[in-house]
């Protein structure tokens, strides 16, 4: 809630134990810093995004067994008293034309009625279109509890992309986030492989094929850090690349549509090469592989030690390897 304390500092070092300490609920969490503010409910953890007021990221374990259960839909909207800051209120989205959105959704929670009720907590909510939220984002919700019974068991992340300034709703100013974002990994042997989606606030009767994109370019649009408790190894296998064949999409989607997302290589095209040196903050977001986190990074070391002499003085920064240099190689410049 606005005008509370925004300095909160909640202890998560139980979290960033390694995988070897980490419990199976932990795997799919996103890396988490000592400043953020995480809530854990019984199904599911969040990270809270004062600024914004709503999650940055929903995660939770889906199995096969877990959408099998008989509980119906409470619809009990209210407010997270977990939430320190104070959470978004009902009156927020009232008249605003906005749904009440589900992050994690409801329906993948029939295995418990205390899993069911705090889905419709507003922590897990967030400003839908109504043709998106009834839509192309429920098709993908429920694309996602065929997988959970398709492979077993997985791991979703799910939420709002939540890097720049946005209109907003209600007297606590909830941010209307321009897209969203799913990303999905599934852990069991022989075959680990991950899939992400980036999708824009609207309707769309485009296939959801048309949305998938890999668990890297995700990263590379919020800034977070997805999976990061697995092995560099494996991170690098689930993240850096996609197999659509892999994955069993239901057919209730047009297959011929295409996807108003473009990738940073495809909105760069014919552009102007972005110097590095004396970009701003938003302009060194527009490269590949560099989200808020890696462009404050730049902008600090240059602060500390001056231009950079070469893109591959970029190395010089944690995160950026000789990859990263690569792709960036096409349309950055020093000079």
């Amino acid at each position: 809630m606005r005008g509370g304390n925004h300095s909160v500092r909640i202890s998560v070092v139980v979290l960033l134990f390694s995988l070897s300490q980490l419990g199976a609920q932990n795997v799919g969490l996103p890396r988490i810093d000592q400043a953020d503010q995480i809530v854990s409910h019984l199904a599911y953890t969040l990270k809270y995004d004062e600024n914004h007021e709503q999650a940055a990221w929903v995660a939770y374990h889906l199995t096969g067994t877990h959408i099998s259960g008989s509980v119906s839909r409470t619809d009990d909207f209210r407010p997270d008293g977990a939430v320190k800051t104070g959470s978004a209120s009902l009156i927020d989205y009232r008249g605003s034309g906005y749904d009440r959105g589900h992050l994690a959704p409801a329906a993948d929670f029939t295995w418990s009625i205390t899993a069911m009720s705090e889905s419709f907590l507003l922590s897990n909510m967030s400003p839908q279109d109504p043709g998106f939220n009834r839509g192309i984002w429920k098709r993908l919700e429920t694309n996602v509890r065929n997988w959970a019974v398709i492979e077993g068991d997985i791991y979703v992340v799910t939420g709002p992309i939540l890097t720049g300034h946005y209109q907003s709703i209600g007297a606590n100013q909830i941010s209307v986030p321009d897209y969203y974002y799913k990303v999905i990994l599934d852990y069991r042997e022989p075959e680990i492989k991950g899939i992400g989606f980036i999708l824009p606030n609207q309707k769309s009767s485009s296939s959801l094929q048309s949305f998938a994109v890999t668990i890297d370019e995700v990263e590379q649009q919020t800034g977070i850090d997805f999976f990061c408790a697995l092995n560099d190894l494996t991170e690098e296998q689930v993240e850096s690349g996609i197999d659509l064949s892999k994955w069993s999409f239901s057919s209730s989607s047009n297959a011929s549509g295409s996807s108003p997302y473009k990738t940073k290589q495809e909105q760069l095209a014919g552009e102007s090469k972005i110097n590095v040196n004396t970009a701003s903050r938003s302009e060194l977001m527009k490269l590949p592989r560099v989200g808020p986190v890696t462009a404050d990074k730049i902008i600090a070391y240059r602060s500390a030690y001056g231009s950079f002499r070469s893109i591959e003085d970029l190395q010089k920064i944690k995160g950026i390897g000789p990859k990263t240099v690569e792709q960036l190689r096409p349309y950055a410049t020093v000079y």
